[in-house]
């Protein structure tokens, strides 16, 4: 008899960067037989108890995540994981006590690396628990890289060169100084001069040392990015500046700008692949999109008016390395107007390509998703649920139902940022029914897939996606 195959539950915490390649890992699993519930992570975290027999395929393995992966497994369903932020990471150590909680690790069954590098760092964990599986697959963002892949945004580019003509992209990654609200940035604002500053969200898990270093630094970066901006708008007359904030950044200082130049837009709008794919160039400092740049070979230079090696290559040497590197203003005037000349093309080179191939695993053969899928598979027909409940176990669960019940009612009122409902919607604002019907038709188009996929809401922004 075939196995029963779980309901994968995908979570979505950044709509902008995640969705999408969610999305085709939804659709790439339905194929298989797997159907998928996809929506926005806390309202998807909260309903775990209305759903059917699951694999919980989380982005993290942080503190954060302890109790969801507690009630999770009390609800006897899967737990398997990637970690969002781990191809651009922080030192070792920095990275392990941020990044990675020892108890909810436990919870794993099985872990995706996002290539050799992330797999060789999570093996040099000290708390990684004995045979602990982790599969070098790639992750779903890499593939809506991929050649194959990139005619999904091909009106979405079209209409991208139609609103801004020729542009020069801005991506900015200054979350940890400039966060949506000030208690997530490294540090909290102080109430009074002379007092010490407390620790906001973004440190957890760093050495105060760490954290008020990376803080200077990254402001120090803010600073010149800040008059970036509008010395680009008049050193290219002919260009429209686009500036795209991180996910989670505050965008008001960068309008405020805007509302002094003429040609200088700023938006956080859509995945960030089309806007790569429609700009002359991309401007950043140590970014995650510098790699993305590199992948489909769109030129990329990294602005690095102020270098402090510690932070530039202990945590964001990927994205640096893999671009064009500048250090002053007029260097970068000079190679942004090579690049608009046709004279300079996208960073290349074997040690780069070398550097990919070492942090990006699925950019040939199969997909991330159909390999992260495969695992899925081989999981499924071995079976992971749990042994027959003991009357302890079902009085946990009992609990565990109720507390979620309690916490759809009152989730609103819990104290913290990451409650309140503005940043919800600025993280996930939200997508239609109709609009995600396309998004997974024209996946299956580029598939070459016939397969008639369903797709229903079930809960507000919550969607069941199955064959």
């Amino acid at each position: 008899m075939a196995a029963v195959k779980p309901t994968l539950v995908i979570p979505v915490e950044n709509q902008v960067r995640e969705l999408e390649p969610k999305l085709l890992l939804a659709c790439i699993a339905a194929r298989r037989g797997f159907p998928s519930i996809i929506g926005p992570r806390r309202e998807v975290e909260i309903r775990i108890d209305l759903f059917p027999w699951s694999m919980y395929l989380s982005k993290s393995m942080t503190i954060r995540s302890l109790l969801m992966f507690y009630i999770t497994r009390k609800l006897n369903h899967g737990i398997v994981t990637w970690d969002e932020e781990a191809l651009v990471h922080l030192p070792a150590s920095t990275y392990f006590s941020r990044r990675l909680s020892p108890r909810a690790i436990r919870y794993v069954s099985h872990l995706f690396a996002w290539g050799e590098d992330n797999a060789e760092l999570w093996r040099r964990y000290p708390a990684l628990p004995s045979g602990l599986p982790i599969h070098v697959t790639g992750n779903p963002r890499s593939d809506l890289l991929r050649p194959e892949m990139r005619r999904f945004y091909e009106s979405e580019v079209e209409a991208l060169r139609r609103t801004h003509g020729d542009f020069i992209l801005m991506n900015t990654n200054f979350n940890h100084v400039n966060a949506f609200y000030p208690g997530l940035n490294l540090f909290r604002p102080v109430q009074r001069p002379g007092e010490r500053p407390k620790f906001g969200r973004a440190a957890r898990g760093m050495s105060r040392d760490y954290a008020v270093g990376l803080r200077d630094h990254k402001q120090a970066i803010f600073e010149h990015f800040q008059r970036l901006i509008p010395a680009l708008e008049q050193a290219f007359p002919k260009h429209t500046i686009v500036v795209r904030p991180h996910p989670t950044e505050n965008q008001e200082i960068y309008r405020g700008i805007a509302a002094q130049c003429s040609r200088v837009r700023v938006t956080n709008e859509g995945n960030v692949v089309p806007w790569l794919l429609a700009t002359r160039a991309l401007v950043h400092n140590g970014c995650t999109t510098g790699v993305e740049a590199y992948v489909l070979r769109v030129p990329a230079v990294s602005y690095r008016a102020t270098v402090n090696e510690t932070y530039d290559y202990g945590f964001y040497r990927l994205p640096n390395l893999v671009s064009h590197q500048c250090f002053s203003f007029e260097e970068l005037r000079v190679t942004l107007e090579k690049i608009l000349a046709g004279e300079l093309g996208p960073a290349d080179g074997d040690e780069r390509r070398t550097l990919i191939d070492r942090h990006l695993a699925g950019l040939e053969g199969p997909m991330a998703c159909e390999r992260i899928v495969d695992i899925i598979e081989e999981i499924a027909e071995r079976g992971f649920q749990a042994p027959e409940p003991t009357p302890l176990d079902r009085l946990e669960r009992w609990l565990v139902t109720r507390g979620l019940r309690l916490a759809r009612r009152y989730i609103s009122r819990i104290p913290g940022a990451h409650h309140k409902p503005e940043f919800q919607r600025h993280r996930y604002p939200g997508a239609s029914l109709d609009e995600l019907r396309r998004r997974l038709a024209r996946f299956q188009q580029l598939l070459g897939d016939r397969k008639n996929l369903q797709i229903e809401e079930i809960f507000d922004d919550i969607y069941l996606i199955r064959g």
